[in-house]
């Protein structure tokens, strides 16, 4: 059985998904990956995991984006695959018209979140539940990472409750282990030119305005005074194909460069976030993120942004610290009190290792999304 996982770029592929293809890998399904080519292509070919390029654009580029519908369905049809698997809004949308046109028998969606927000302009926000619609529609199977986008899919009628399952998300529990020889806390600052007396604070994600970065840069320049031994490391790209990218200038313009450290991406993320005193995402959306539960599992508490996703990976006062979106004043609080009390950064920190066990094992995932293949193709009659 041959399945094709779809997502905008090859980080994705890999960062998101490469564990879960491998492990569908072994069990017994043919799985490549379709995206738009990238320096990630090298790994999922390594892993195995052939690697089909489909260029597509983050934005809504209607000419383009018929362009990359009409190019999914040819390598669908050409793949011949059983079961097409999308991710994220854009290609949710696109890929599962594709593969409809293409007549694969089975279409798979997993929502990472929703672009439109509860503060989202009405005609915007019921433009994009109208797209939503239509991908629905084209759907055998929705999986929800988050509880919140489940109950906003049911709200909004992009889907009725039956046809909508929470899955949850995960990461490698045994890879983020802080008692690991790959977390050792001063080699990892010694890697990275800090001192073991600096107060760093970490962000992993993409450099684009969306995930609250200026508000991060904001929060840093105004604690500098008060901490003048706080450092800032950026792990992560410049996301060239979105038009609120952010770089070093940026930085440089909003007063820290000085005091960041750009890595840009990197696989050796568990000695990264072992050089961390805080891990901070104050994005202004997102699906259920990664990230917190990457930091909680090193035992890093996190401050995030009280939006859906974050939510469910961050508890308040148990492994880190929520505050409200696109509010640069409440995130320097946040951050002043944590970066002031090495005992509280301990106990979320303690509080993230139990919350990552019990509930942040991907391999709960994994069985999730192979069960319902296997239920699809039951249920389709074929084997």
């Amino acid at each position: 059985m041959r399945v094709a996982h779809v997502c905008t770029v090859d980080l994705s592929l890999r960062y998101l998904l490469g564990n879960q293809m491998q492990h569908l890998q072994r069990a017994g399904f043919d799985v490549i990956g379709i995206s738009t080519p990238g320096p990630h292509v090298p790994w999922l070919e390594q892993h195995g995991i052939r690697h089909v390029p489909v260029p597509m654009q983050r934005a809504f580029t209607p000419l383009d984006d018929l362009r990359a519908v009409a190019d999914l369905a040819r390598v669908m049809r050409r793949e011949k695959l059983t079961i097409v698997h999308t991710h994220n809004a854009k290609p949710g949308l696109l890929g599962q018209l594709a593969a409809r046109l293409a007549g694969v028998p089975i279409v798979v969606n997993t929502i990472h979140g929703y672009y439109f927000q509860d503060d989202t302009p009405l005609l915007k926000r019921r433009f994009y539940v109208l797209l939503e619609q239509v991908a629905a529609s084209c759907s055998d199977d929705i999986l929800s990472q988050s509880k919140e986008d489940l109950e906003t899919a049911v709200r909004e009628h992009i889907c009725a409750r039956g046809d909508i399952e929470h899955l949850g998300n995960g990461i490698d529990v045994t890879r983020f282990d802080p008692t690991s020889p790959d977390a050792d806390r001063a080699r990892a600052r010694a890697s990275l030119g800090l001192a073991p007396d600096q107060l760093v604070l970490g962000f992993v994600g993409r450099l684009v305005e969306e995930k609250g970065v200026r508000e991060l840069w904001a929060a840093v320049h105004e604690l500098r005074a008060r901490f003048p031994r706080i450092r800032l490391v950026i792990v992560g790209e410049t996301d060239r194909l979105k038009g609120d990218a952010l770089g070093q200038p940026d930085a440089k313009a909003a007063g820290v460069d000085d005091l960041c450290v750009f890595t840009g991406w990197r696989d050796d993320l568990p000695s990264l976030y072992a050089a961390m005193d805080v891990c901070v995402l104050p994005s202004w959306r997102e699906g259920f993120p990664r990230v917190p539960m990457e930091a909680s599992a090193m035992g890093i508490p996190v401050v995030a942004t009280d939006i859906r996703g974050c939510r469910e990976a961050v508890e308040h006062g148990v492994n880190g610290v929520l505050v409200p979106a696109k509010d640069a004043g409440a995130l320097t609080r946040a951050l002043e009190a944590l970066l002031s009390d090495e005992g509280a950064r301990h106990r979320l920190g303690d509080g993230g290792r139990r919350l990552a066990r019990e509930r942040f094992d991907e391999r709960r995932i994994f069985a999730t999304v192979e069960r319902h293949y296997r239920e699809l193709l039951a249920k389709k009659g074929i084997v």
